[in-house]
């Protein structure tokens, strides 16, 4: 597959329908008011362009580009459903970061959830607003001290509203690795209560694993750290997937006996 070509099994990429302005209102509108349900398939249908632009940046490897496709549509409802006209705001503005976190969280196989509160939504809109204004008379978007001045917020403030967009990030995902020890979110995380006796667990742990088959660690970091599934497991390593399961409760159970 050619690295800026999006293929989907059953839909013509080529001939997708694009809203005008003024239908994509008409039917937000109507959707808005009545929750007319062929409105709301109107503006999915019309907005799938925006799905494939998105996808377009990722890498798709050993991933089925018909499930990424479909995590895309769900980020395009959510924005959808939450959209607000009263923001005057382009639905691609508020869309593409929805869309982005979707992907993003079905590629790591997270399925962490945080709620939003009303304050910091509307200042994401709000900062989304200012910089697609930005954007469009100068032709690069402003800097958050920029956004900061001009909308009277601490570049605190921009920050974690603009971070309410995006999907969590877990712990034990991995920020670097040269071909020794892996780096994880974890260990750039400050323990400001000093409890020895986590730390004391920690180390056990790691002695542990240490102590566990090769084979066995390689499942438990790819399980528990990476993040893969047992199905992408037992593609990896040419085995069913109950095998993968086994060797799983294996490793948990030998962990567990030698940290006794």
């Amino acid at each position: 597959m050619a690295r800026y070509k999006v293929e989907i099994t059953g839909v013509d990429t080529n001939n997708l329908k694009v809203l005008s302005s003024d239908e994509q209102l008409e039917l937000f509108k109507k959707y808005q008011e009545t929750k007319d349900e062929q409105a709301k398939q109107l503006l999915i249908e019309g907005n799938l362009k925006l799905v494939l632009s998105v996808l377009k940046r990722y890498n798709y490897q050993n991933v089925n580009l018909d499930d990424l496709f479909q995590v895309g549509v769900i980020g395009l409802i959510k924005a959808i459903d939450n959209f607000d006209l009263s923001y005057n705001l382009k639905l691609s503005t508020y869309a593409i970061p929805l869309i982005n976190g979707e992907v993003k969280r079905f590629l790591r196989d997270n399925q962490t959830s945080l709620k939003v509160s009303r304050t910091i939504r509307d200042l994401s809109y709000l900062i989304l607003k200012y910089k697609e204004q930005y954007n469009q008379k100068y032709g690069y978007e402003p800097s958050n001290k920029k956004i900061s001045e001009a909308l009277n917020l601490s570049e605190y403030q921009i920050s974690q509203a603009m971070d309410s967009l995006k999907e969590p990030v877990s712990i034990f995902e991995p920020m670097y690795n040269d071909g020794g020890d892996t780096i994880y979110v974890l260990d750039q995380i400050a323990d400001k209560k000093n409890n020895s006796e986590d730390k004391d667990l920690y180390l056990s742990l790691k002695k542990a694993l240490i102590k566990l088959k090769k084979r066995e660690q390689e499942i438990l970091v790819s399980r528990y750290i990476v993040g893969k599934t047992q199905v992408e497991l037992a593609n990896l390593y040419h085995i069913s997937q109950a095998q993968v399961s086994r060797i799983e409760k294996s490793a948990i159970n030998n962990i567990r006996r030698l940290m006794k």
